[in-house]
């Protein structure tokens, strides 16, 4: 471990819980605009495509629609179930962007992307207006990191087109989150955080069987605290929702290992997306699509061997 890398004396009490035995498989449907993935029997892979100049690890590389295509392809190639198309960075201290700005960024990549692939995408946003154009445009899926917490409308455009919706845990924006690190049950607080947002999502109409919860590795969370979420991850099963993660290349991997840029963390993702998916994790959202499915392949082997 690096020499530098110590957790906060406020940190240590958390490792007083006992932790959870990884769990056997789930299984569980995913239902979104007629279509419906079985979770539980493998892993499923959702490729990252950051549409924007300044998200933290790939920022500018796709930003251009073209380029943003190529790399889409590129990840169907390396075997990518769901594409994640995402036109705001919500790295930490980032302040986010227009939706005049964000449809600018993200329309034009999924209108040609829905002509020339057959894969299920999903729009990354906290904005309805957003949300519901992307729907109208072939999107099947909403991944708002803010559990509805930024826009509560985007539960009933997800209601609407009969949309996937994934709700993830943030304690505020990403301008200020990494100020908003004091829990006083970690897992406890997650949870009861992301039970609100799923009563939400279905008292707007939100089908309990179109729900996938993401604990939010790098929102609001010190490097142990990402650490002890990952151990206790099954814990999230108590919501009886299928689980998401998305650890792939964030600050804390690099806070463990003492790798500051983000392009030497693939390692450290891998360790994370294999003991994710023991503790029961169904999806995982990730920037390398081929390293991860093998990843994932040898874990569901595990996990699948009598």
């Amino acid at each position: 471990m690096n020499p530098g890398y110590k957790p906060r004396p406020e940190d240590k009490a958390l490792n007083q819980v006992e932790p959870i035995s990884p769990a056997s498989r789930c299984i569980k449907n995913f239902i979104f605009r007629d279509r419906k993935l079985v979770l539980g029997q493998r892993t499923y892979i959702m490729g990252i495509l950051n549409v924007t100049p300044d998200s933290f690890y790939d920022g500018g590389r796709h930003f251009n629609p073209e380029d943003a295509l190529r790399q889409a392809e590129r990840m169907i190639d390396e075997g990518a179930d769901i594409i994640d198309i995402g036109g705001e960075s919500t790295r930490p201290g980032s302040t986010g962007v227009s939706e005049e700005e964000e449809l600018r960024r993200v329309i034009p990549v999924i209108r040609e992307f829905t002509k020339r692939f057959d894969l299920t995408l999903s729009i990354d946003t906290t904005k309805a207006k957003v949300a519901e154009e992307a729907l109208e445009e072939g999107v099947s899926i909403v991944n708002d990191i803010s559990g509805l917490r930024f826009d509560p409308g985007i539960a009933e455009v997800a209601a609407k087109y009969g949309a996937g919706l994934v709700l993830m845990h943030t304690p505020s924006r990403p301008r200020d989150m990494q100020n908003k690190t004091v829990y006083s049950s970690l897992i406890d607080d997650v949870m009861n955080s992301l039970r609100r947002s799923i009563e939400l999502a279905e008292d707007k109409g939100v089908h309990p069987e179109s729900i996938l919860i993401d604990p939010g590795f790098g929102f609001g969370k010190t490097a142990e605290q990402n650490l002890v979420l990952l151990k206790h991850l099954s814990r999230f099963l108590d919501l009886d929702k299928p689980i998401l993660i998305g650890t792939s290349r964030k600050s804390f991997i690099g806070r463990v290992l003492g790798h500051d840029l983000p392009e030497d963390r693939l390692e450290g993702t891998a360790a994370t997306i294999a003991i994710g998916i023991m503790n029961s994790a169904s999806v995982v959202r990730v920037h390398d699509v081929l390293y991860m499915r093998r990843v994932a392949e040898i874990t569901d082997a595990v996990i699948n061997a009598n």
